[in-house]
């Protein structure tokens, strides 16, 4: 399965926010998103073809290293609070991680996920798979984290015309939300960059009336700190009224558009 980067780092949205984990990015994508962060994943895939084996042994090597992050945690850090970790020049977590992330790009491109999961989990690790909700596979995870995409993904057609109508197409599969929440723990992630976002999130969960809204995450758009503040300003209060879980992106306000962080 191609692989743009294997790296250590901390989760920065959901349900686990500032978790210590192993993060291994897909490279490939069967979506567009206008706003795509890692545009080496999709847009621009980039990496290289690697084993099941391959992979698994860079992991481990992976978690025997020292943390790339040098860190000194709040206790409450986690996805809601207001207050970001704090930073320190000491690195005072040296036990190896336990959690790992299997993201992209969408990782459910890849039948090698099947066997990559199924390894991982008998290694003892918690598996959290990030993907669109677009593609199933019968993979073994922990938490699955479905980030489902509205209509503000839709790259402009200026972008590429055709991926603009395939990424139109392909955006939504609710036959594969509804698998993916049935055998699955699972949380779902909206990017919301206009209070318009916010009433399309309702209308979508109309169509799926088993999602708990306690499950569902609604994270400002943006790719620095100042434009997330400003849209958080209206968007927290927003989910606490409507029983909605605020999901700050913490990886932005610690790290910025860094690559590998």
């Amino acid at each position: 399965m191609r692989i743009a980067e294997i790296f250590r780092s901390i989760q920065g949205e959901g349900r686990l926010t500032g978790t210590e984990s192993i993060f291994v990015r897909t490279s490939g994508c069967n979506l567009r998103c206008g706003y795509c962060d890692t545009p080496y994943a999709s847009w621009t895939p980039e990496g290289e073809d690697l084993s099941v084996a391959t992979i698994l042994g860079r992991i481990d090597r992976l978690r025997q290293s020292e943390p790339s992050v040098r860190q000194a945690f709040q206790p409450d850090c986690e996805c809601g609070k207001r207050d970001s970790p704090i930073f320190a020049d000491t690195k005072i977590r040296t036990v190896p991680p336990t959690h790992i992330v299997l993201t992209g790009g969408e990782p459910m491109l890849f039948a090698e996920l099947i066997p990559l999961s199924a390894s991982l989990h008998a290694q003892g690790w918690h598996i959290t798979i990030e993907t669109s909700g677009t593609l199933y596979l019968p993979v073994v995870c922990d938490l699955m984290s479905i980030s489902p995409k509205l209509s503000n993904s839709a790259p402009p057609p200026e972008f590429d015309a055709q991926w603009t109508w395939r990424h139109t197409r392909n955006r939504h599969a609710p036959e594969v939300i509804r698998q993916l929440t049935t055998e699955y723990d699972y949380q779902l992630k909206f990017v919301i960059d206009q209070i318009e976002d916010c009433r399309e999130v309702e209308t979508y969960l109309a169509e799926f009336p088993e999602i708990e809204h306690g499950r569902v995450m609604l994270m400002p758009q943006g790719i620095d700190a100042p434009s997330l503040a400003e849209k958080s300003a209206w968007l927290e209060p927003y989910c606490i009224q409507r029983g909605f879980q605020f999901c700050p992106r913490r990886q932005v306000e610690w790290f910025g558009a860094e690559r590998g962080k």
